[in-house]
């Protein structure tokens, strides 16, 4: 059920194209039908939440240039609810921002905070866990973070050390976290996943308001001091002004580093319900549906013949036939087709001329 203090915060200001050409900077991924299920992954991301936060809950930051497509994406969200950053400071100052506008104007807010270009297959298994987690945070000082059951051994993600024999008197399912873990390489990436208590870190938070502003206070003081300068100018007409003004002052740094691997009532809620972070062509594929040859189609009319391994997005209504190709993107988009090996697809920035 929907709880009136509940909000939504979406970071939506990834500037990526590693989804190219579908992707590019005008375009980031979270703006498009990377599934090819008619709806972007920014909109799939709202919609998951819909039954825990109202539409005039759910909070966007992003950058100034993508705030008109995250109107038009979400129309049902106010568009005061759109925050706009005037310059990348990771994710620390994002969060320090979205969290003293809505102290401003609900000081008993509990928060959810997760990325815009995420994907989720169990949507009824990640409610239930969010929404316990809600619940976990709305009387505490606690800080939540998801941690994601590994089935494989990434070296892509950081992990969550957990202590599982200290979990929550509060909820049987939530534990201490006892470290935060770098992306590791493959051999470290094999010892973690041999033990039951490393787990993926989905950079999805949950805590209420105070937890959070009090968090700054204590471990990041002149960041918290930037946005308590500004408490007068919030839901006024001249908050973006001073935004603009104040924001570039911030220090680049990540909320992991700024916060959670400093402060004391961290824990981790493991959960496993077909999470993604879609930060490949790679990772689409393993999140797609297969033929028997390994092969994932996203997209109408496309036919392949002796292929295995491929993933092959082409929406744009064309006949797509491919024969004798193993482990291969072909993707298009407009008047730009791409095919390129897998194992080759960190090259795509200088394929398509980014630095």
């Amino acid at each position: 059920m929907t709880q009136i203090n509940n909000h939504l915060v979406i970071m939506a200001g990834g500037v990526g194209s590693r989804f190219w050409p579908m992707s590019t900077t005008e375009r980031p991924k979270q703006f498009i039908d990377v599934l090819g299920t008619g709806k972007t992954l920014l909109q799939l991301t709202v919609e998951r939440f819909g039954s825990l936060v109202s539409p005039d809950h759910v909070w966007v930051v992003t950058n100034q240039a993508y705030a008109d497509i995250v109107a038009e994406q979400l129309p049902d969200i106010p568009r005061t609810n759109i925050l706009c950053e005037p310059c990348r400071r990771n994710t620390a100052p994002c969060i320090a921002y979205i969290s003293w506008r809505i102290k401003a104007s609900d000081p008993k807010a509990n928060i959810v905070v997760t990325p815009s270009d995420h994907i989720v297959t169990n949507v009824q298994e990640f409610q239930r866990v969010i929404s316990e987690c809600m619940k976990f945070t709305s009387d505490t000082d606690a800080i939540v973070t998801l941690g994601m059951k590994p089935n494989r051994p990434e070296t892509g993600y950081g992990y969550i050390q957990a202590n599982l024999a200290a979990n929550s008197l509060r909820n049987k399912g939530i534990f201490r976290v006892d470290s935060f873990r770098e992306k590791p390489d493959l051999e470290t990436a094999l010892k973690y996943i041999q033990q039951n208590n490393y787990f993926w870190n989905a950079g999805i938070f949950i805590w209420n308001v105070h937890t959070i502003v009090n968090a700054f206070r204590m471990y990041q003081p002149t960041i918290a001091k930037i946005f308590e300068s500004m408490n007068k100018f919030y839901d006024t007409e001249r908050e973006q002004e001073v935004v603009n003004e104040r924001f570039p002052e911030c220090e680049s740094i990540s909320v992991d580093y700024a916060i959670m691997e400093k402060a004391e009532e961290i824990f981790v809620c493991p959960a496993d319900f077909g999470w993604s972070d879609l930060g490949t062509w790679g990772s689409l594929l393993l999140q797609s549906k297969k033929d028997l040859y390994g092969n994932a189609s996203i997209g109408q009319n496309i036919s392949l013949f002796e292929s295995h391994g491929c993933i092959v997005h082409t929406t744009q209504e064309k006949k797509v036939v491919i024969q004798g190709l193993d482990g291969y993107i072909v993707a298009e988009n407009d008047d730009t087709l791409l095919i390129c090996k897998l194992s080759e697809e960190q090259r795509i920035k200088q394929f398509n001329g980014e630095s």
